[in-house]
């Protein structure tokens, strides 16, 4: 059984990349694996400033809610990340958490395997590329960890369009397999 953390960065309550995360997460659970799953849509999170006084006491100055993920991630042995792709991006939200994730840089974090899952109104594959290039960026800090799978559901552009499509299958299945 691992622990699954995923962290659904979409500003939309219920949107398409949520909609995802849940197949994963019903696969993961499914595999009986501890899974739990954190929405950003409702949370305060706060920019990075750029001070790296984490890097001395592993813990962030600002006070919100990014602290109490930071240390959900840091105890997870999977972290699965599910965006909307914006502009050919992942989402603010999941920049803005990824780069508050810094405390973890030199801890002794213990999730290996990291996964994307994310949805786009463009139907195309590439559509997906600066996401998964940006999250490698990220990846490539923690050395003992590695993107071991990616869903992409394209063509959706409004909230539930991605009911029946193929990727949620396919984000299932990716759950399961843990």
């Amino acid at each position: 059984m691992k622990k699954v953390l995923i962290i659904s960065t979409s500003p939309r309550k219920a949107g398409n990349s949520q909609v995802l995360a849940d197949a994963f997460m019903k696969g993961a659970k499914d595999a009986n694996n501890l899974v739990e799953k954190v929405e950003l849509y409702d949370k305060k999170i706060n920019f990075c400033l750029g001070c790296l006084a984490c890097q001395k006491s592993g813990q962030c100055v600002i006070k919100d809610d990014a602290n109490a993920i930071v240390e959900k991630m840091r105890d997870a042995d999977v972290l699965v990340f599910a965006t909307p792709i914006y502009y050919y991006a992942m989402s603010g939200q999941m920049k803005t958490m990824l780069d508050r994730s810094n405390p973890l840089y030199e801890s002794d974090y213990k999730f290996t395997d990291i996964y994307l899952l994310a949805s786009a109104a463009d139907e195309q594959d590439e559509a997906v590329e600066g996401a998964v290039k940006g999250l490698l960026g990220w990846i490539s800090c923690f050395p003992r960890t590695h993107l071991a799978g990616v869903v992409f559901g394209g063509g959706v552009d409004e909230v539930g369009k991605i009911e029946g499509h193929p990727a949620l299958d396919k984000a299932y299945e990716l759950g399961k397999a843990i």
